[in-house]
This record gives structure tokens, sequence and C-alpha cells, in this order.
């Protein structure tokens, strides 16, 4: 039998992630382990929407340069190390940017963890200063399941957990790729 996400969050996927982000810091509050606080955030989005197939994290690898190692996550078998700027995790680090991808097989150099694996977002995560301290990966079995309200609601979540923002403001855009 496969996993259920809840059923009983509201239906318009904004107000779904206000009460998430209210119940994931509720949650966190006065937990200082970074490693703790991204497997709650793991957790508990996967539970909240039907459509997050793979939903973890890639932290930046403090002794190999410019490449992420798989962290906490929820989901089948991840791809346990991305170079930056291969794939759709490792243009999230290299870019600074948010990745929507409506159709990852048309990404190109695009890394099937799990071929199943249909549309996906990537958010950058950064720590109080400025740095990128790892990226937030969610795939799903269909395509075009994120938009721009899922890249603004896991940035803000994102960045109110780990007390970061994007070091340069006119980076801090989305890209979407495969409209």
């Amino acid at each position: 039998m496969s996993y259920v996400a809840r059923s009983d969050r509201p239906s318009e996927k904004a107000a779904r992630y206000a009460e998430l982000e209210g119940e994931i810091l509720a949650v966190l509050d006065g937990e200082p382990d970074r490693v703790a606080r991204m497997a709650t955030v793991a957790s508990m989005l996967a539970d909240a929407f039907q459509d997050y197939f793979w939903t973890g994290f890639y932290v930046v690898d403090p002794t190999r340069e410019r490449e992420l190692v798989v962290g906490p996550y929820q989901g089948t078998l991840g791809c346990l190390r991305i170079a930056f700027g291969r794939g759709v995790c490792g243009t999230a680090a290299e870019t600074g940017q948010t990745q929507i991808v409506e159709d990852v097989h048309a990404f190109p150099g695009h890394i099937a963890c799990d071929g199943r694996s249909e549309s996906e977002i990537v958010v950058p995560v950064f720590d109080p200063v400025g740095r990128l301290i790892a990226v937030f990966d969610v795939d799903a079995t269909r395509r075009a399941a994120f938009d721009t309200v899922d890249a603004a609601a896991l940035e803000r979540l994102l960045g109110r957990v780990f007390g970061g923002t994007h070091p340069d403001p006119a980076r801090d855009t989305l890209q979407e790729i495969g409209q």
C-alpha cells in the first residue's frame, strides 16, 4: 500500500501552505539543529500534499567544492551527490534561483533519480548571512504540478525556518522552465 497524504487540509494551495507554515514553525520553535529542522520540514510537507512524490534537501557539502549531498528527505531513493550546475538541483545551487520545471524530461541534463518523476521545483536555502546551505527539492508524478504559488510559499517558509534570504536580491528571481 502506498502512502496517502493527509486529506484534512485546506483545498486551496496558498491556504494550505499558510496553515503548514504555522505548524512547522511551532514544531521547530527552539530547535537549533539544522538536520532536525530539515527532516521536519521534509516530513511535514510530504504529509500535506498529494503531489509531493519526493521531498527533501540536498545539502552543500563543506568538504567538496560546489557539490550537493543528499540530506533529510521523504520518498524513494534519491541521488547521493549532485554537482553545482548539473540537473535541476545543481542549477538552483549554481544560480541561487528557484527552479520550476513543468516537464522534467524537457529539462536539459535532468538527473532521473526515479523515472516516475514528471515535474519538479527546487528552492535554494540560505543561512542568515546569505550563504547557500542547501536546496529543497520536490518532485511530482504529474506534469506541471508546481507554480509560482508553490515557489513563493516555499521560499518564504524556508527563509523563516533557516533564517536566510538570497544575498543578492537582484538574483532572487524565479526561473520557470518547460512552459
